[in-house]
């Protein structure tokens, strides 16, 4: 008798939840939720304003999309809900929240409703720099022998400091709060009514180390003394490694989704991670690339060795057995999308409408006649700060080249080849410290929808580039540790590596570096890097001046 998997794949604006066939890979019904509050980055609901660089999200907009996609994939799919086996969950990160004691948001409670604080803040919530930069200052004078293992500098899109922002600018909300968790883990716990704190999460997000555990009550003493016992009163120790089931569904949830009670529950994993054993990856060498608004950068080594720049290096963190690295940018498909939005004459919407086409296509079919380097440009992508190799949320973005004569479509391409440089400088961050990069793989929807940006990305990366065979890896890669959290019994299966191997999906479609092409991309990344180190190193500060000068009028 057939078997089902669930895959929940929470992003930055939806959720996307798909139903497989456990044993065939078939995807039988794919269900998406928009979320109603989307990204609030200017105001709460209630009109309470925001700062500059904040990004929050609305908890109850999971819960509508959790309940409404599983009703939904059951409806289409026709199965019986008594066979299917398990479900994965996988959320953008680091996204965290804060809760009481029995997991309920604290903006859900009327007295914090208006309290920015008490909200979800997304992964790019960048508000919280300050105290990355304070907590990385302290470690470093502190010598703590886990910055290494984040590229030597830790992140404000990590959970450490945005806690750290909670503290300092709302210590109401921090008082009040019994747990600050990874909204990952947080729908875990809303399945199965167990907290099951995710390795994952709590290794490339919150400083926990398999061997160290966290850093010490003195380092956190040191950030602020009210974190001195963060772990204990806020975070937990009691740490899940990935392929390990969480729980089984609570009745509530099987009344309001229609599965049935034994539903077996996986411990939580990345959404970037979480496609890695959708295509098919199974050991050292190959670096996928999930590409989105933003793109993880994701690589397996059997050795735990630290890497400049890199967002975080967790044994088993994305497959049991190995080492796995984590890079990336925080800016690429909404470094696209601010373009469109704001840069555009109306006559390019019109002949894309006469067309029949969407904007992003008819730039596309007028930026793959350019040549490389007929445009004269070169951009750097950090429209919305840097995440690796430099980890620094207050450097802004720069095109340099511009003339009258420039035309959209020229400055649509250099954005695009930025992002592709900001990878290769990824690659060879890497490389140069002993970790290989041999293959590439990329999913997500530009990987999927877009073959000119991944024929510049092999051109500038010089590497082939595979693409993922399912256009939602990571709904697929969450259903495949669905599958490995039920009873073998059920599935036939013994571990998540065996899963993979069989229900993992690539294209017959390889991006082939082009010899020309890649010859001039390496004298305009030459370029690229004078320019990355320029601002980004060696200590011209301008862009964090005309920060703190825009900062005057907030």
């Amino acid at each position: 008798m057939a078997k089902y998997a669930i895959g929940l794949d929470y992003g930055s604006l939806s959720v996307r939840t798909l139903l497989i066939d456990i044993h065939t890979g078939e995807e039988l019904a794919t269900s998406i939720y928009d979320y109603d509050h989307q990204v609030m980055e200017t105001e709460l609901p209630c009109g309470v304003k925001l700062g500059e660089s904040w990004a929050l999200q609305h908890p109850q907009d999971y819960l509508n999309g959790l309940y409404a996609t599983i009703r939904e994939v059951i409806t289409i799919s026709q199965v019986n809900p008594k066979d299917i086996v398990g479900i994965g969950v996988d959320f953008t990160s680091c996204t965290i929240l804060p809760t009481t004691a029995d997991g309920t948001p604290l903006c859900f409670l009327p007295e914090f409703a208006q309290n920015p604080h008490a909200y979800v803040k997304l992964w790019k919530h960048h508000a919280a720099q300050p105290y990355a930069d304070q907590l990385n200052q302290t470690a470093e004078k502190m010598e703590e022998p886990w910055l290494p293992l984040y590229g030597g500098k830790i992140s404000s899109e990590w959970m450490i400091p945005k806690i750290m922002q909670i503290v300092k600018e709302a210590p109401e909300v921090y008082d009040t709060c019994d747990r600050i968790l990874e909204a990952g883990d947080w729908i875990v716990w809303q399945l199965t009514g167990v907290e099951a704190r995710s390795a994952c999460n709590a290794g490339y997000k919150g400083l926990y180390h398999h061997t160290n555990g966290y850093p010490s009550h003195d380092f956190f003493k040191s950030l602020d003394p009210k974190m001195e016992f963060v772990v204990e009163e806020k975070l937990s120790t009691d740490i899940h490694p990935l392929g390990g089931c969480a729980g089984t569904i609570t009745s509530e949830v099987a009344e309001k989704t229609g599965l049935s009670p034994d539903t077996a529950v996986a411990i939580g994993i990345i959404d970037a991670h979480a496609s890695v054993p959708a295509c098919k990856i199974d050991g050292p060498g190959t670096m996928l690339m999930i590409m989105g608004t933003s793109t993880c950068h994701m690589l397996l080594s059997e050795k735990e060795m630290g890497v400049p720049g890199t967002c975080g290096i967790v044994k088993n963190g994305i497959l049991p057995g190995y080492f796995g690295y984590e890079a990336g940018q925080s800016c690429v498909g909404d470094h696209f999308s601010w373009f469109v939005k704001n840069c555009l004459p109306a006559s390019y919407y019109e002949q894309a409408n006469k067309q029949g086409i969407n904007i992003h296509q008819f730039l596309r079919s007028k930026a793959e006649k350019l040549r490389v380097g007929e445009s004269g440009l070169i951009a750097l992508d950090w429209w919305n700060g840097v995440r690796s190799v430099l980890m620094d949320f207050d450097l802004s973005g720069l095109i340099v080249g511009m003339t009258l004569l420039t035309k959209p479509e020229e400055i649509y391409r250099a954005l695009i080849e930025a992002t592709a440089y900001g990878t290769r400088q990824i690659i060879e961050a890497f490389e140069s410290a002993g970790v290989p990069v041999n293959h590439l793989i990329a999913a997500g929807g530009i990987a999927e929808k877009d073959p000119m940006t991944m024929q510049i990305y092999a051109d500038v990366c010089k590497r082939p580039i595979h693409i993922s065979g399912s256009p939602q890896s990571g709904a697929l890669g969450s259903a495949i540790f669905g599958i490995a959290a039920a009873d073998p019994k059920r599935t036939g299966y013994d571990n998540v590596h065996q899963i993979a191997h069989k229900l993992g999906k690539l294209k017959d479609v390889v991006y082939q570096p082009i010899l020309k092409n890649s010859t001039i991309y390496d004298s305009l990344f030459a370029e690229y890097q004078q320019l990355h180190d320029y601002f980004g190193k060696d200590g011209n500060q301008v862009m964090k001046r005309l920060k703190k000068i825009k900062m005057q009028y907030k």
